[in-house]
């Protein structure tokens, strides 16, 4: 994975695109992004011995379903597969992926002729294929999302989203929305509490924002909050994660052992175009409002936090005598790029804090310079463990 970093103030602008890409973008931009996407939503189930690969991309036979303005039309359909794609093929087709990445670079031929002998192999297996249909400007190549199992069970994220904010109304309490992210791979929402927060005055003793400048102990103010994510590619399942914001510099430190999950498992489908009935969509979201209601009444609460607060104290005090060996060892073992060590480093030493709580505070704020909203939210849920690790 690649992290390109920036510094605060720079963070990716929301840029909302035909895919819907964006980066701390606002609410509306979230809402905006999602709905060009389901414009352009097709998924199906489809038998392997109905796909081909040609010239790296993927071409499904025997009139694929497209929908257009005038409905459904059935056609034969190239597919650009995307990375999140890739990795769907290599896992259903047992090809290495980074041997099926560089083939598509390098000998586009040779991952064809992979990619059609496993295919063969079993033709009457039955795969979902999640994709874009073509955009303006992309000579009629549609776009392969993901490539799944028949069984695995779609729970957008323009629904879960509109089900959450829900769910959070219902609680009654005051909440904003501090940013969100949007990928090929997953959706990113980010929940503060406007009426929840706590002294932190242990943890942020000596603790300088690398951004500001001001101290922990001038500001020594952690708050309530929660992510919610969703994947709609098997990245993931719909997730609601507890997280403190340390108010003096904004780093987020997300509790994933405390998270609400709900699996994207459901019954085999049969092969087509995939329809979901109206009420088996609305138990779904019914359940996902509910969960967020739960999760308003769990993790905005001040006896939460403040529990959560001493756990992480009592590893924080932890002295760290060589910040870049330990950094080194850890990153190795987290599998950080040497990119994301060295920033790591970096904040670890602007931030003044030469213990394990300063390697927490220092890979959460660099979680918060990735411009990759991928690399930052995997980044972010790390930094627990990481300060464990020391």
């Amino acid at each position: 994975m690649q992290e390109q970093l920036t510094n605060r103030a720079a963070v990716v602008t929301p840029a909302p695109d035909g895919s819907g890409a964006a980066r701390n973008a606002s609410l509306q931009d979230l809402a905006m992004a999602l709905q060009q996407q389901e414009a352009r939503k097709v998924d199906m189930v489809v038998q392997a011995g109905r796909i081909r690969a040609e010239g790296g991309n993927l071409l499904l036979t025997e009139n694929a379903p497209v929908l257009g303005p005038d409905g459904v039309t059935l056609t034969d359909q190239v597919m650009r597969p995307t990375s999140v794609a890739d990795e769907g093929i290599a896992e259903k087709l047992r090809i290495p992926l980074a041997y099926l990445r560089r083939m598509r670079a390098e000998r586009p031929s040779l991952y064809d002729a992979n990619v059609n002998g496993w295919l063969e192999a079993d033709q009457s297996r039955k795969l979902m294929l999640r994709t874009f249909n073509p955009g303006a400007g992309d000579g009629g190549i549609g776009v392969l999302r993901a490539v799944l199992s028949d069984s695995y069970r779609r729970i957008d994220s323009f629904d879960v989203l509109i089900s959450a904010l829900e769910g959070v109304k219902e609680s009654g309490h005051p909440i904003e929305i501090t940013g969100c992210d949007l990928s090929e791979r997953r959706m990113v929402v980010r929940i503060e509490s406007q009426a929840v927060r706590v002294r932190a005055a242990e943890l942020l003793k000596g603790y300088r924002s690398p951004f500001s400048g001001q101290t922990g102990d001038q500001c020594p103010i952690v708050s309530a909050g929660f992510v919610l994510s969703n994947s709609e590619v098997g990245a993931g399942a719909y997730t609601i994660t507890p997280r403190i914001t340390v108010q003096v510099c904004t780093n987020g430190l997300t509790m994933t052992k405390d998270a609400y999950r709900a699996v994207h498992i459901g019954a085999r489908m049969d092969e087509g175009l995939i329809r979901v009935s109206e009420d088996t969509n609305e138990k779904h979201l019914a359940l996902i409002q509910a969960q967020t209601r739960d999760a308003v009444a769990t993790f905005m609460d001040a006896d939460y936090v403040e529990a959560k607060l001493r756990e992480i104290e009592r590893q924080a005090g932890r002295e760290v005598a060589d910040p870049a060996k330990t950094i080194e060892v850890i990153g190795k073992k987290l599998r950080f790029s040497e990119t994301v060590q060295q920033s790591v480093l970096n904040h670890f030493i602007k931030g003044g804090q030469p213990t394990a709580g300063g390697i927490l505070q220092a890979i959460t704020a660099t979680a918060q310079t990735l411009t990759d909203a991928d690399a930052a939210y995997e980044l972010e849920a790390q930094a627990l463990a990481a300060m464990a690790l020391v």
